[in-house]
């Protein structure tokens, strides 16, 4: 992906003014390969409240670290209508590049490929003051439509295949038409972060504050935290959000959960820290997150992401319903998901409809028991060893 590079008016300098089995089962552990869940997908959402925050001015400015693709001329006029309602609809998505400096915060080896093993579709209701997210798991089988990736190359459809192989197939576009196929809703903005971004974006924050109610201890992903306060650093908090086995059911949905409750901690966070104070840290936080993020070319534009940012600075934690896909478990595979598409049609007709999301639609479905486990940072810190 080429970056864009726009001429933009002189920065101040950094530092000066101005599914689930039957009891007792626990899913198999991943391949090395897939094992980590790219939770600098997550990185996207602190991307996004950063700019509506005020931060956006300065760091939006960087434009020449953004990479942008071009998804509307890969993917045509064959796809659905634009919401004419006031609402947008954005796909956020982590890819599991093992490339440079992502291959050690990843584990696995560098074999070329990439999937999106986070993907979440974030609907910003008209008047742009709240917003619903839905998490699409990776294991979720569905059918992947004919698509055309940004270099015009044509991939054929595919049936019953995992979702997260949709963008190993043809990157961005394809996984945005897999989303529209798989919804009917089209994707107004695309967002893709990755490992290095989203870890280095927390600790220019500062951490994340978090409590847990629970003992987390995942060899797997290499986090030890004992119940209670944490103030977590980007190591910490990348663990935190690919972890599976150390709490929950131990399946990918329990993992969703976690990723869920951080992103409103995190989303919190932001809000308090004091960067407009902070030259420095303002101008950190712009160069961090500008390199972590791939936009569609839509964004590709200093006036386009003011404005897009701008839009989303009334939406805080409070403010934010955060469900996971409707699923079940594939009975012949408990690994694997599978649609349950009754209560997902709910879902998709609410967001169209720019509706809230109703209870029924995510109630009896298949869970990751891992809801409550983490939330925003109260009371008393533990510091865990080093």
């Amino acid at each position: 992906m080429a970056a864009e590079s726009t001429p933009q008016p002189a920065i101040p300098e950094p530092g000066t003014a101005s599914r689930r089995p039957g009891k007792g089962r626990r899913r198999k552990a991943p391949s090395t390969g897939r094992k980590a869940l790219h939770a600098a997908a997550w990185t996207a959402a602190g991307v996004v409240v950063l700019g509506g925050s005020g931060a956006g001015y300065l760091y939006f400015k960087l434009n020449g670290n953004l990479h942008s693709v071009d998804i509307n001329q890969a993917l045509g006029t064959d796809r659905p209508s634009k919401a004419d309602n006031g609402s947008e609809n954005i796909l956020v998505l982590g890819s599991d590049t093992r490339s440079g400096t992502n291959r050690k915060l990843g584990g696995g080896t560098d074999d070329g490929s990439a999937r999106s093993d986070t993907a979440m579709i974030v609907h910003v209701y008209r008047g742009h003051q709240r917003a619903s997210v839905v998490s699409i798991p990776r294991d979720t089988l569905v059918d992947r439509p004919r698509c055309t990736d940004t270099k015009g190359t044509a991939h054929p459809a595919a049936s019953g295949v995992m979702f997260n192989e949709a963008y190993s197939t043809g990157g961005a576009a394809c996984a945005v038409k897999t989303v529209e196929s798989l919804t009917g809703i089209r994707m107004d903005h695309y967002l893709e972060v990755d490992f290095q971004g989203f870890q280095k974006l927390i600790d220019d924050l500062g951490g994340v504050r978090v409590t847990t109610t629970k003992d987390i201890d995942d060899r797997q992903s290499h986090l030890r935290l004992r119940a209670g306060t944490h103030t977590l650093n980007g190591e910490q908090a990348l663990g935190l959000v690919r972890t599976r086995h150390g709490v929950g059911d131990g399946s990918d949905l329990g993992r969703i959960q976690l990723q869920q409750a951080f992103v409103k901690a995190l989303i919190d966070q932001v809000k308090h820290v004091g960067v407009l104070t902070n030259p420095k840290k303002l101008y950190d936080l712009a160069d961090t997150a500008t390199k972590a993020v791939t936009t569609d070319s839509d964004l590709g534009s200093v006036n386009s992401l003011i404005d897009f940012a701008g839009g989303l600075k009334g939406i805080g934690s409070s403010h934010m319903k955060m469900v996971t896909l409707p699923v079940r478990y594939d009975p012949a595979d408990p690994n694997r998901v599978l649609v349950a598409k009754t209560k997902a049609h709910l879902v998709w007709n609410a967001l169209k409809n720019d509706r809230p999301i109703p209870e029924s639609a995510t109630r009896g479905t298949a869970t990751g028991e891992a809801d409550g486990v983490v939330s925003a940072g109260q009371g008393t810190e533990n510091r865990e060893p080093e």
